[in-house]
């Protein structure tokens, strides 16, 4: 998926046991990865993409991820949008969907109280270690080596997009030109596929996304952003460190 993915395993288990589902989540990911990359010719994306196999040919996880793209786009105005960029691309979706995934199949082996980290998206699972809250920093979208927010989550899900590492890779699929107006977005929530698409969403539509996030809340994602120009927006709800 092109980034790094850390795991930490909180459980009072045997370490052999740690290991195993460690493995089992890293061969999950591999699996996802193998399927939905866009940068492998004869990964099932891109198969299904240059209309080498049909959708009814598709595999039953393929097939879920394009419906529930077509969802967000729905519950987003169109700002989630897996053909922003001209082509169909599911990587907003998948990244999150597939760290959701694995914490629901770390949870089901096992494993209460973990932490699985792929590039900015977090999901936690129970409690830390010595039985505290996780502790996620959010990135200062200037300053690399200083964090903007320290939030306390026990089950939940961080998302944060932004353009301080990647650049303009978000598109404002209305416009038609990169994403400007937010220079970075977290969300927190239940669901780490759907906080990402969120965080994406609100990122493309720049600053107009900051009311669309506060309407959030009633579903249970709170945020916050940093403008362009340096301003900074939390919702109420928040878990910032005290």
């Amino acid at each position: 998926m092109g980034t790094v993915v850390s795991i930490e395993l909180a459980d009072d288990l045997p370490e052999s046991r740690l290991r195993s589902l460690i493995a089992d989540t890293c061969a999950w990911l591999h699996e996802v990865d193998a399927r939905f990359s866009t940068y492998k010719d004869d990964s099932e994306v891109c198969r299904f993409r240059r209309g080498e196999i049909r959708l009814e040919d598709c595999s039953a996880d393929m097939r879920l991820v394009l419906d529930r793209c077509a969802d967000l786009w729905r519950e987003t105005g169109g700002y989630f949008d897996a053909h922003a960029g001209g082509q169909l691309d599911p990587s907003g979706y998948v990244k999150g969907w597939s760290v959701e995934v694995a914490s629901e199949r770390l949870a089901a082996a096992g494993s209460q109280r973990h932490f699985i980290s792929a590039g900015g998206d977090i999901r936690m699972r129970g409690s830390g270690p010595g039985g505290r809250p996780w502790r996620v920093g959010v990135r200062h979208p200037w300053e690399a080596d200083k964090l903007a927010w320290v939030l306390t989550v026990t089950d939940g899900a961080v998302a944060t997009s932004g353009t301080y590492e990647r650049g303009a890779h978000v598109w404002n699929p209305v416009t038609g030109v990169p994403a400007s107006g937010l220079r970075s977005v977290t969300v927190v929530g239940p669901d780490l596929a759907v906080a990402d698409a969120y965080a994406t969403a609100a990122l493309a539509m720049g600053e107009p996304g900051l009311s669309w996030l506060a309407k959030l809340t009633g579903e249970g994602y709170e945020s916050a952003a940093v403008t362009d120009d340096g301003r900074a927006f939390t919702s109420p709800g928040l878990p910032v460190a005290g």
